[in-house]
Order: structure tokens, then C-alpha cells, then sequence
């Protein structure tokens, strides 16, 4: 199934939902292996070292430190790794309501993390697309 790439049909049609869990960002040292027992929902690899994208439980059980706390919003539309626009859009309009877009690019869909304490008033700008 390929991708779409229209950007006019992606925003009305990618019918956001939150995701259950609250995420926390967190840098550590070492390689992928040596995380994988946490099942992280990303990893990557900085110049810094490691960033996983975990629960913010699994952050407080393992000590590891974090600034701000995410809900994870996934835009379930099947977007095309390479359509053009749409972080821009969803970053601007979520910028209209003061929510930083933490943007990560699967392959099917895009999922952006807003502070927690927005994530409502995300969705809802979110949904002015449609």
C-alpha cells in the first residue's frame, strides 16, 4: 500500500488520536541492545549519545532523567515518507496554540508528542484541518 502524498487529503483526513501512555525523552549512553529489554517506542542515535522515547513510568523506574512529560498524538492517515507539507502544517498550527510538535516519521504514520498538559487543546486544533 503506498503512502499518500497529497497534502490537502492528508490533513482531512488523518483523523488524530491520542495515545494512551505519557512519554518522556531521555539521552543515555551505550548502544541500542543494551535498552531493548524496555521496548522504547523510538531510539536514537546523537553525537550526545542515545535518545529513547519511553514511558514516562519506565523513565522514573530506571532513573533516568527527563524535562517535560508528552502525550503521543498519532495522525492515522497513511502519509507517504515523502509528502511535502505536512509536519509543517500540523507544527504551524499547533504553534497558533502555543503546543511545541515533537514530530516522528514512521511508515505509516507521523505521531507528534505535545506537552501533556495540551494535548486536549491539541487534538482539537488538530481537528480544524478536517
Amino acid at each position: 500500500m503506498v503512502g499518500e502524498t497529497n497534502l490537502v487529503k492528508l490533513l482531512q483526513s488523518m483523523s488524530p488520536q491520542l495515545m494512551p501512555e505519557q512519554y518522556v525523552f531521555c539521552c543515555v549512553q551505550g548502544g541500542f541492545a543494551d535498552y531493548q529489554n524496555l521496548s522504547p517506542l523510538a531510539m536514537f542515535r546523537e553525537t550526545e549519545g542515545l535518545t529513547l522515547v519511553v514511558t514516562k513510568a519506565q523513565a522514573e523506574a530506571n532513573g533516568f532523567a527527563f524535562e517535560s512529560v508528552f502525550s503521543g498524538i498519532t495522525l492515522t492517515v497513511h502519509s507517504s515518507l515523502d509528502a511535502v507539507g505536512l509536519t509543517a502544517a500540523v507544527a504551524t498550527k499547533l504553534a497558533e496554540y502555543d503546543i511545541s510538535a515533537n514530530v516522528i516519521a514512521a511508515y505509516y504514520h507521523d505521531h507528534i508528542f505535545v506537552q501533556t498538559e495540551k494535548a486536549e487543546l491539541a487534538l482539537k486544533a488538530l481537528k480544524e484541518f478536517n
